[in-house]
């Protein structure tokens, strides 16, 4: 009997992602986001959009993940992964013809929305851990590579907007205070005025903390800001996502920088530079680490690739200073993901400028997932 009704959901599950993945996400921009969550949040509304609109992301990302080489798809970690996202569709899809007028309804699909977020917190390891499965047993070609590249982008790019809806029904409605007491002016996650150089020092102080405890010393930091107002920048923003970005950046500038001096009384210190303009707001961290040779540019947006030993995922909650190889290419998605970039620029021999660009503008449509123009694996 149990492996009957396993057979009949693997059945009904297949059968739910073919129908949903059929729909493109919808584009949503970030002035959408501010004038639902500062103007009319409704969490009847927002319940109506997810039970919709989390189905056909889920489903869309699954279809490709469906694509993968079979070998890759057979890794534990894989298949864990899948299993997260089987599982996440099934308890989503349970509210689809639930009334919305029922507060015990919105209620339980707001909990629902919480456990989901919270079993999609390791993915990104988890998914880098069964590459690495797939790599360590079967070896790899640079076309399987650049396939694995292409879905890579394309699976993370879907998990930061996916992860965006989440947390912001659940920021907005996951509790009897509406208002984060720690950041009341936030509307969720974005904040309509992000103090950019805030961030940045956090980011920095969290990264010295990091490479004080592996190298027993740190750069310091020079900030700069240039901005005709002469005021401190700010910028429409997830906060969460430019640390992420900046924590990253700081963390290979302190490596490179340590490994290269060694045991020097003094290192040189690292530059952050924030600039302000009427279309973008940019970041510039520059350090004199060495830099490293062009032709490896493209490597460092490559995943799995490190310079720095790989750690093993041991259930450990401590940030290792480098090795996993998906920092740069996950914080280039994220910068990517309200249409700005990030790029390394590196002067062999002297050290590397890594750039950030911040669209200012908040009525561009973010980056949704897109399921037109994948094709299978060789």
């Amino acid at each position: 009997m149990r492996i009957l009704r396993f057979l009949r959901s693997s059945v009904s599950i297949g059968k739910d992602i073919d129908y949903y993945s059929k729909f493109s996400p919808s584009p949503l921009s970030m002035k959408q986001f501010l004038d639902f969550g500062s103007e009319n949040a409704c969490e009847k509304t927002s319940f109506a959009f997810l039970r919709q609109e989390l189905p056909v992301r889920l489903a869309n990302i699954m279809k490709e993940i469906n694509l993968l080489p079979d070998n890759l798809l057979r890794t534990p970690s894989v298949r864990l992964v899948q299993g997260w996202y089987m599982q996440s569709l099934q308890e989503i899809l349970k509210f689809k013809d639930k009334n919305a007028d029922d507060e015990k309804v919105t209620y339980d699909f707001t909990d629902a929305v919480i456990k989901i977020r919270n079993r999609h917190n390791d993915v990104i390891p988890t998914m880098a851990q069964g590459v690495v499965e797939y790599k360590e047993t079967y070896g790899t070609d640079p076309i399987v590579s650049q396939n694995v590249q292409y879905f890579l982008d394309r699976f993370y790019m879907s998990r930061i907007s996916i992860r965006m809806l989440l947390n912001q029904h659940t920021l907005l409605f996951g509790g009897k205070v509406k208002v984060n007491p720690a950041h009341p002016k936030q509307i969720g996650s974005i904040d309509p005025h992000c103090r950019v150089s805030e961030v940045i020092r956090d980011a920095y102080e969290n990264a010295r903390n990091l490479c004080d405890r592996y190298y027993m010393n740190s750069p310091e930091l020079v900030l700069e800001e240039f901005n005709e107002q002469g005021k401190s920048a700010t910028v429409v923003y997830v906060p969460s996502h430019l640390y992420h970005m900046v924590f990253e950046l700081f963390k290979n500038a302190m490596r490179a920088t340590m490994e290269l001096y060694g045991d020097a009384m003094e290192y040189p210190s690292i530059h952050a530079q924030v600039a302000l303009g009427p279309e973008d707001l940019t970041v510039k961290v520059s350090d004199r680490g060495g830099g490293v040779p062009l032709r490896k540019i493209d490597r460092l947006f490559t995943y799995t690739y490190s310079t720095a030993p790989r750690p093993s995922i041991d259930g450990s909650r401590a940030a290792p200073l480098a090795g996993y190889g998906y920092g740069l290419p996950i914080s280039r998605l994220y910068a990517r993901y309200f249409q700005g970039d990030l790029k390394l620029y590196s002067l062999e021999g002297y050290g590397t400028d890594a750039v950030i660009y911040i669209r200012v503008s908040f009525t561009l449509t973010v980056c949704v997932f897109c399921s037109a123009g994948f094709t299978a694996f060789p």
